[in-house]
Formats: C-alpha cells, structure tokens, sequence
C-alpha cells in the first residue's frame, strides 16, 4: 500500500496497472487524480506552492489508508501527492484503490481523497496575479469528510 510524497510527477496509468498486476482477485479499480487549477475564486492562479511536514505526512495518509482498510475490502491502494512549485494542469494527487468490487473501491477513493482534503497536514499557497496567499479549509471539505463519521 504505497504512500509518496514527492515533487516529481507522476504516470498514472503505470501507477494503476502496478496496483492490480498479477492479481486476479481484482475486480474494481477506482482511481481519483487531483489537478492544479488555473483559478479559483475568479482570480487567476500562476502557480500554487504545497508544503507538508516530512514524516508527519506519511504517517497521516497511512492512517486515513488504514481506516478505509477497515471499512471495505481494499484488496491494495496507492496515494500518491506532490508538494512544491505546481503550474496549472499540473497532477497533484494520485488515489487509486484495488477491490474485488466496485462500490468498495469507490468509496474507499472517495473517503481517502475527504480525509486527505482535511486531515493531511499539506499547506497550500496560491500565486495570483495580485500577490500569493495561503489557502484556507474550505467549509465543504470538512462537510464531506464528516459524512464518514461513524
């Protein structure tokens, strides 16, 4: 159950077709790939900076992993995320998870990508044309992380 952190892209087809090689129990591969826009809130973004705590980072990802683990049958699953200087278009993240059915790896996907959004310790600064600025939590990533409350 690979977690990287990295400033190198990525290929994420060769990502997906590693996660499921030589395994035929795999019956459902769900993937997500997060790109950097190129605005947000009407202002044009030139460049986005993401930051993160070596180690600590790893650990956190490996947890809400873990925890999706728990809750479907994940048979394997890989996150990939970037952090450093990030252009428009650029991948950022990479979560792909292997089951033996659909609806576990999409919801595995879909609660690993909430959990990254709001519990990952990635900081993220936006370059716009009138000067960079720190990204705030959003409202709707911390709502859509807490439907998997328990």
């Amino acid at each position: 159950m690979p977690v990287r952190i990295q400033t190198k892209d990525f290929d994420a087809g060769a990502e997906i077709a590693a996660l499921r090689r030589d395994n035929p129990k795999v019956g459902a591969v769900a993937s997500f790939i997060g790109l950097c826009r190129d605005a947000n809130d009407g202002e044009a973004v030139t460049k986005m900076t993401l930051e993160h705590y070596p180690g600590m980072t790893e650990r956190a990802i490996a947890r809400i992993v873990e925890e999706a683990k728990s809750r479907w049958q994940v048979m394997d699953c890989t996150v990939i995320h970037r952090y450093g200087a990030l252009q428009p278009n650029d991948q950022i993240v990479l979560v792909a998870v292997a089951s033996g059915h659909r609806g576990d790896a999409f919801a595995a996907c879909e609660f690993i990508m909430d959990y990254l959004k709001t519990q990952a310790p990635f900081w993220k600064k936006e370059h716009r044309t009138g000067g960079a600025t720190w990204v705030e939590a959003r409202t709707a990533d911390d709502e859509a992380a807490d439907r998997w409350k328990k």
